[in-house]
């Protein structure tokens, strides 16, 4: 793994423009940023994170199992006491995924670290299918790049065989993101875009206009009834919504589904460990309330955990997440959005620093397969809302 310095394509932003990545700059700073882009060996892609990560995926749906089982477990994920008999039916009935994407802690030596696993709503996948794939292309064209580079880059093909294998064609789905929000439209709409080119409708409608029949059905704002949803909008939040009584009964059906729930909450990483304690690539982590009472298992991790992160249960681009070292805070994030929530602790491990920026990559799951990243990289020890989007390429 490199980072090497390369020229802005000229054109670019006029490119950005034309199809519709408006959030290519955010609030005065850059989101996109293609100075410079990460390069990588094949072997070192396939053997440091697409294997491991398909591994990840098939542990996280095990912990599944394993939350599902245990009211302990449940109550310990702040799990909706009345929901979880709709979220354990969802999983009974083989209920399909769609994707998700881990964040890794990697910079060339030693296996990747899991930091976490967005597995319900993650965005930036219109940069990292789209976008990235156009940069690598202009730059093999302009002779940037060569010939026989590549990219590990198969996230919207297999989006198409993903929504071909769950849904028959002709099939009707909707998609919805809150209104005003052009990252998240974006991702939507890179969704919408599989489900097309799979022989699926696609309509979209904003979050906020999604409304209630009077046989308790979703409808959207041309109160067509909506029997498949992509929702945008974390389960965490949506299970705690005047419309969660409706779930169970509307007959709609939720991508990602229910038992998603417990994969994207935090709260999977002390599982993940207590299942798979000294995994290569997970880091040892701990719910924050054991820490003090302690166990066997946090006293092998003890030398770890001296240098630990505290992360709630729920939060967003490092919003409340705190970096604890010796028993002091030595930073934290700039949003405190998620404070209210119970926070799980996973031991410290440093990002990689290349030219004073800190890489975390983003490996995308479709199904049960990684197939694709994405990197991004801020100055700060915690990746946040405006970390920038580098691209990559594969070359040997």
């Amino acid at each position: 793994m490199q980072k090497l310095d390369l020229p802005e394509r000229p054109d670019w932003r006029d490119k950005a423009e034309e199809l519709g990545f408006t959030f290519a700059d955010m609030h005065g700073e850059p989101y996109w940023e293609e100075s410079s882009a990460y390069a990588f060996g094949l072997a070192e892609i396939e053997e440091q994170i697409e294997d491991p990560c398909t591994e990840l995926h098939g542990m996280c749906r095990e912990a599944v199992a394993r939350v599902l089982q245990s009211e302990e477990l449940l109550d310990r994920l702040s799990i909706p006491d009345e929901h979880r008999d709709y979220i354990a039916q969802s999983w009974h009935d083989g209920a399909p995924e769609l994707y998700g994407r881990f964040d890794l802690a990697y910079g060339g030596d030693g296996p990747a670290k899991l930091l976490e696993y967005n597995a319900d709503t993650p965005t930036s996948l219109y940069e990292t299918a789209a976008f990235q794939w156009q940069w690598f292309e202009d730059n093999q064209a302009l002779g940037v790049l060569r010939a026989d580079d590549d990219q590990f880059n198969g996230v919207h093909e297999a989006l198409v065989a993903r929504f071909a294998e769950i849904f028959p064609q002709g099939e009707n789905l909707h998609f919805t993101a809150a209104a005003g929000a052009p990252e998240d439209y974006a991702t939507v709409e890179a969704l919408a875009w599989a489900a097309r080119e799979a022989g699926m409708g696609a309509h979209y409608t904003d979050l906020q206009k999604i409304a209630i029949s009077d046989e308790g059905q979703f409808l959207d704002d041309e109160d067509r009834v909506i029997g498949t949803l992509f929702k945008l909008y974390p389960w965490e939040d949506l299970l705690r919504d005047d419309y969660a009584e409706h779930l169970a009964t509307s007959q709609c059906r939720m991508i990602e589904p229910p038992w998603k729930a417990i994969l994207s909450n935090k709260g999977i990483l002390p599982v993940l460990w207590e299942m798979f304690e000294g995994h290569p690539n997970l880091l040892p982590a701990f719910f924050e309330a054991d820490l003090a009472a302690g166990s066997a298992l946090i006293d092998r991790a003890l030398v770890p955990m001296q240098r630990h992160v505290l992360k709630p249960l729920f939060s967003r681009e490092g919003a409340s997440v705190t970096i604890i070292e010796n028993g002091k805070t030595t930073e934290t994030a700039k949003s405190s959005d998620y404070d209210a929530h119970p926070r799980i602790a996973q031991a410290y491990h440093p990002l990689p620093v290349f030219g004073g920026f800190r890489p975390v990559i983003g490996a995308w799951v479709v199904g049960e397969t990684c197939c694709a990243i994405g990197i991004r990289e801020d100055q700060s020890r915690i990746t946040q809302d405006l970390s920038r989007f580098k691209p990559h390429f594969i070359r040997d």
